[in-house]
């Protein structure tokens, strides 16, 4: 379709200009440019179908900036879907005025703060707000606590469970939210497990309203100080267990078991587990039922046939056993323990609890274990 003169004058102004970024308003049918005066407008004036028009602004753009108006597409695939994007094309993507050319832009980990400002200008949007939050160098500049402002205000619009937790993860970065829009965050989170989930993963170290250390804390650390001196990790990760933030991360935990909405909470907060307890199975992730894999923790803590890290651990304060069973086993808790017990991935709320109860009450019995002066 041929652009009508006017148009097709007025879009050879626009990119004439050298515009740092390009958004096209569908609805609207405007073309808007970044340029260093600010933003310049074209308001297109179709002459046929909306759709066919757009296309046809979209090739002229394309043969600009690209040289080819069939260029977009391939651009895409080779660069971006394959993971090969270069650095020096990002700035070209952004003056495509395509939603699907920032998509790629903001998730390059060549992205620098001024792309950035020019990929937000082109599409303010949670999704490419929490890529762009993903990248070190743009958290660290101006443009993340803007983009974290976004993702926390619109927190209370996300449906799914893995975007919430994702941008619970995300803003709680250090220096992008204050601490009283951490607690404020903190007290929302009581309602809803999928943020706890966000704390766990984003600050287990650090959590807001930290109870005290287990009472034995002081006599585990005393006891232990030689093998954690000596970089032994499955004593330096008891230690770190006992702690106030040990037994405040345990608690999150349990809360986030004790009556999840969905599956996908309950597997984040076992994606959680995994990588709290890492240093406790070293060997990686096992595909293990629930009575395997506390059969396999019990062996895993028998002097004669534990690792030579754990059987130091026991030596020197045998009435930790029952601690390392319970963190073996909570190191290698996944899916697989769902399974058996729950094959519809599909099942949640009531239904869900009452079907998990034979393998979350046990997980809760752990947790338990390792939180005996705390619960």
């Amino acid at each position: 379709m041929e652009l009508a003169s006017e148009d097709n004058f007025r879009l050879n102004v626009l990119l004439a200009s050298k515009p740092k970024a390009i958004r096209i308003d569908e609805s609207k049918l405007v073309v808007c440019g970044l340029t260093d005066k600010g933003e310049a407008k074209v308001e297109l004036k179709p002459t046929g179908r909306p759709e066919q028009y757009l296309r046809a602004v979209r090739e002229l753009i394309s043969g600009h900036i690209l040289g080819s108006p069939g260029g977009y597409p391939v651009y895409l695939k080779r660069w971006t879907r394959m993971g090969q994007m270069r650095d020096e094309s990002l700035e070209q993507l952004l003056m495509l005025g395509e939603p699907e050319a920032v998509v790629a832009a903001v998730g390059s980990p060549g992205l620098t703060e001024e792309l950035a400002r020019r990929a937000w200008w082109a599409m303010e949007d949670a999704d490419n707000a929490r890529r762009m939050l993903e990248n070190p160098t743009i958290v660290a500049s101006a443009m993340g606590p803007v983009l974290a402002a976004y993702v926390l205000d619109y927190l209370p619009f996300e449906t799914e469970t893995d975007a919430q937790t994702d941008s619970v993860r995300l803003v709680l970065k250090p220096g992008l939210l204050t601490p009283a829009q951490v607690q404020d965050l903190w007290s929302k989170s009581a309602r809803k497990q999928a943020y706890l989930v966000g704390f766990l993963r984003a600050l287990p170290d650090d959590l807001p309203q930290p109870l005290p250390a287990r009472v034995d804390l002081a006599a585990v650390e005393t006891g232990l100080a030689g093998l954690r001196a000596a970089g032994n990790p499955i004593a330096a990760l008891l230690a770190r267990v006992l702690s106030g933030q040990g037994q405040t991360w345990l608690r999150t935990v349990a809360t986030v078991l004790d009556k999840p909405p969905n599956q996908d909470v309950v597997t984040a907060a076992f994606d959680c587990l995994r990588a709290y307890f890492a240093d406790l199975r070293p060997e990686g992730h096992p595909s293990m039922a629930l009575p395997d894999l506390i059969a396999e923790a019990e062996a895993f803590a028998d002097t004669a046939t534990a690792p030579d890290a754990v059987r130091s651990v026991l030596a020197t304060l045998p009435q930790a056993r029952a601690d390392l069973v319970a963190m073996r086993v909570l190191s290698g808790v996944g899916y697989s323990v769902i399974r058996p017990v729950l094959s519809d991935p599909t099942t949640l709320g009531s239904l869900m609890r009452r079907k998990l109860k034979p393998v979350i009450e046990p997980i809760l019995g752990y947790l338990d274990q390792l939180r005996a002066s705390n619960r």
